[in-house]
């Protein structure tokens, strides 16, 4: 089977890079021609180990993207960004009359304020060009469907939902698309911060613990990362060139 090359010579951004579906998105934006990849995440072990195995210019960026000092740094190397994936985040447990305030701020400064200020610094670089560009935002189904018990992660996947609709436009008149994905269930490390996740692998393995929490979504299975990754780079990609402001749900029947 032959492979698109229809990101031949972009930049592109990615935040949570170095595993899950960020991983997958820089992989496969690699195999479709992309030239240089800024990529950017906390774990930079996992980080190099990524930018080491991709056939193109890579620039791995070790951070937090909730540190604004951060994007000032790079401004600079995001002249001439093509395309954007604000995907970094992490998970949260416990329900909302037992949460502290330092828990709902430490869930929300990573994935809402980090994902503005990611926002922020791609759309200004995009101003730049000629031909604007192209961001997708990686929210999930629980910012649409309420689940009990990871009330911040929730709260914060809907407000960057909302965000992607408002960034859409205030950015169409400068070419500038943007759009959000909000997945179900997928296979990544993210679970690993449950505790109860973490439980169930050790007693009855990692499959087995996805297959029974698969058991809520219709198709009865989570998806991959790389399935993931084929639906935002359809929307990143001049295949999705009418889509803008659209938040695709992508999560086997869940939200049903």
């Amino acid at each position: 089977m032959t492979t698109s090359r229809d990101f031949d010579g972009r930049t592109a951004l990615v935040t949570g890079a170095a595993s899950g579906i960020g991983a997958a998105c820089a992989r496969a934006l690699t195999v479709r021609g992309a030239a240089r990849l800024v990529l950017v995440d906390t774990d930079g072990g996992r980080l190099d180990a990524l930018a080491s195995e991709l056939g193109c210019e890579v620039e791995a960026v070790q951070g937090s993207v909730a540190d604004e000092a951060l994007w000032d740094r790079l401004a600079d190397q995001l002249g001439g960004l093509d395309h954007a994936i604000v995907n970094a985040g992490i998970g949260a447990g416990g329900l909302l009359s037992e949460l502290s305030l330092a828990e709902w701020r430490r869930v929300m400064d990573v994935n809402l304020d980090g994902a503005f200020l990611t926002l922020r610094a791609a759309m200004r670089a995009m101003a730049e060009n000629e031909t604007g560009g192209s961001i997708v935002i990686t929210s999930s189904t629980t910012g649409i469907k309420p689940v009990a018990g990871i009330g911040p992660y929730g709260v914060s996947k809907a407000a960057v939902s909302h965000m992607a609709r408002i960034a859409a436009l205030e950015g169409a008149e400068r070419g500038i698309r943007v759009n959000a994905i909000a997945p179900g269930g997928v296979d990544t490390a993210i679970w690993e911060s449950s505790e109860d996740f973490k439980r169930s692998v050790e007693k009855h393995g990692r499959e087995a613990t996805l297959k029974a929490m698969a058991k809520t979504t219709p198709s009865g299975r989570f998806a991959s990362s790389d399935e993931i990754a084929g639906s935002i780079l359809f929307m990143l990609s001049d295949a999705g060139s009418n889509v803008t402001g659209h938040v695709l749900v992508s999560d086997g029947g869940y939200t049903l």
